[in-house]
C-alpha cells in the first residue's frame, strides 16, 4: 500500500493515547486517577437528553441539510447574536459533528503550499497537524507562563507577513486556560484589518467556562464579524462530548463553501442530536451554570495543592478547565515526567509536549474529576516528587 505523503504530515491527539495506556493499566487491576482527558465528568442535562430521544420516537431519523436544521442554525444565529453582540443569521451557521470539523474545514478551505498559518503553542495539536497536512506553513506564536498563558501581541503582529493566510485564537485556551483580553483582541484586530484577505478562526469552545470577569470574542470589534470563523459547540458548556455536535458561525461566502465539505465528507449532522441541540440552546441553564461553579471548586484545590508540591509552580486559569503547571523545578522533562506519574503514581497526565514544543517543561491536568480524586492524585503527585534523586 501506499500512502499519499500528506499523511505522513497528520499528526494525532495524545489524550487519547494515555487514555489507552491508563485503561490498559486499569485492566491489569492499577487504581488510575484520570486527569488525562478532556470533558465534564458530569451527565448531559435530562432536557436534552429527553429532547433527542422525543425527535428520535417522532421519526427524525433521516438526512437533514448539510449545514444543519434550520431550527438549529436559527437558535445558534440568535445565540451567538445575545452573547457576542453581533448580527449573526441562520445562512452564516454551519453545523458539525463537533468542533474539529470547523478547524479542519477552516483550514482546508483557506490553507495551501505557500500560505503561512499563525497559531497558538503550545495549543489544541489539531491546529498544527492539519496546517502541516494541507501544506501550509505552520507559524507557532509563544504563549508566555509570565503573562499568564497569554501572548505578546506585539509578537503576533511581527509574524503577519504577506503570506499569512489564517490566524487561530483559543480563549479560553487548552492546554493552559490562559484568556485573551479585550484589549489584546482590539490591538489583533486592529493588525488583522491592516492586511486583505487574513481571516480568524476563533475558537471560542469554552466561552462558557469562565471564572473572572465576561468573555470576550473577537468579532466584537468593528469589523472583524467578516474576518472570522467562529469555532463553538455542545461538548464542553452542556457535557455532551460524545454527542458530536459544533458549529461555526462565519461569512456567508464560506458557509457556503463549508457546507459543501460537509457534503463531501460527513453529509450531515445527526438529526436527533441537533434536535438536543436546540433543547440546549433554548431550555433551562441550571445544570451548566452549576457544572462550572464545581470546576471553579475543584481549580482552586488543584492550583493550591500544586503550588504546594516543590519543584511544581502552576498558574491560576481563568477558564476552561485544565491547569498547566511548570516542573522544571523537579529536573525532569515534560514527557518522562508525564509518563513516571502514570506508572509509579497511578495518575495520567499529559506532557506539555503534546501541545508544541513550547510547551516543554509543563503537564496538562483536566480538573474535571471529582473534588476526592484530585485530592488523591495531588497526594500521588507529591509522594512521586518526592522520591525523586535531589539534583
Amino acid at each position: 500500500m501506499r500512502l499519499a505523503r500528506c499523511m505522513e504530515r497528520l499528526g494525532t491527539e495524545t489524550a487519547f493515547e494515555v487514555l489507552a495506556r491508563a485503561k490498559a493499566l486499569e485492566a491489569q487491576g492499577r487504581d488510575i486517577i484520570h486527569l488525562e482527558i478532556g470533558e465534564p465528568d458530569f451527565t448531559t442535562p435530562a432536557n436534552i437528553i429527553e429532547a433527542a430521544i422525543a425527535a428520535l420516537r417522532r421519526g427524525e431519523t433521516h438526512y437533514t441539510p448539510s449545514a444543519g436544521i434550520p431550527a438549529l442554525r436559527e437558535a445558534i444565529a440568535h445565540e451567538i447574536t445575545a452573547t457576542r453582540g453581533i448580527p449573526v443569521s441562520p445562512d452564516e451557521v454551519v453545523v458539525t459533528p463537533g468542533g474539529k470539523p470547523i478547524m479542519f474545514f477552516t483550514i482546508m478551505a483557506l490553507g495551501e503550499p505557500g500560505c503561512e498559518i499563525i497559531y497558538p503553542n503550545p495549543g489544541f495539536p489539531i491546529y498544527e497537524s492539519m496546517i502541516n497536512f494541507v501544506g501550509a506553513t505552520p507559524v507557532p506564536i509563544p504563549l508566555r507562563e509570565e503573562k499568564q498563558f497569554s501572548f505578546d501581541v506585539q509578537e503576533l503582529i511581527d509574524k503577519i507577513t504577506p503570506k499569512t493566510r489564517l490566524i487561530i485564537l483559543n480563549s479560553p485556551h487548552n492546554p493552559t486556560g490562559g484568556v485573551l483580553s479585550q484589549s489584546d483582541l482590539k490591538a489583533i484586530a486592529d493588525a488583522v484589518l491592516e492586511h486583505d484577505d487574513l481571516m480568524v478562526l476563533s475558537d471560542e469552545i469554552y466561552c462558557r467556562i469562565l471564572y473572572e470577569g465576561e468573555f470576550a470574542s473577537i468579532t466584537a470589534n468593528p469589523g472583524m464579524k467578516e474576518r472570522t470563523i467562529i469555532l463553538d459547540g455542545f461538548s464542553k458548556t452542556y457535557a455532551m462530548t460524545g454527542w458530536r455536535l459544533g458549529y461555526g458561525v462565519m461569512p456567508k461566502e464560506l458557509a457556503a463553501h463549508i457546507s459543501r465539505l460537509m457534503t463531501n465528507s460527513n453529509s450531515c449532522t445527526s438529526s436527533a442530536t441537533q434536535y438536543a441541540g436546540i433543547e440546549a440552546l433554548k431550555g433551562p441553564q441550571d445544570e451548566s451554570y452549576k457544572m462550572v461553579a464545581a470546576f471553579k471548586e475543584r481549580r482552586d484545590v488543584i492550583v493550591d495543592g500544586l503550588n504546594q508540591i516543590p519543584g511544581i509552580r502552576c498558574v491560576r486559569p481563568k477558564g476552561a478547565f485544565y491547569v498547566f503547571p511548570n516542573i522544571t523545578g523537579t529536573g525532569m522533562k515534560s514527557k518522562p515526567f508525564a509518563d513516571y506519574l502514570l506508572d509509579t503514581a497511578g495518575v495520567a497526565a499529559l506532557s506539555g509536549t503534546s501541545f508544541g514544543a513550547y510547551g516543554e517543561g509543563f503537564i496538562r491536568l483536566s480538573y474535571a474529576n471529582s473534588v476526592e480524586n484530585i485530592r488523591k492524585a495531588l497526594e500521588r503527585i507529591a509522594d512521586a516528587v518526592a522520591k525523586l534523586p535531589k539534583a
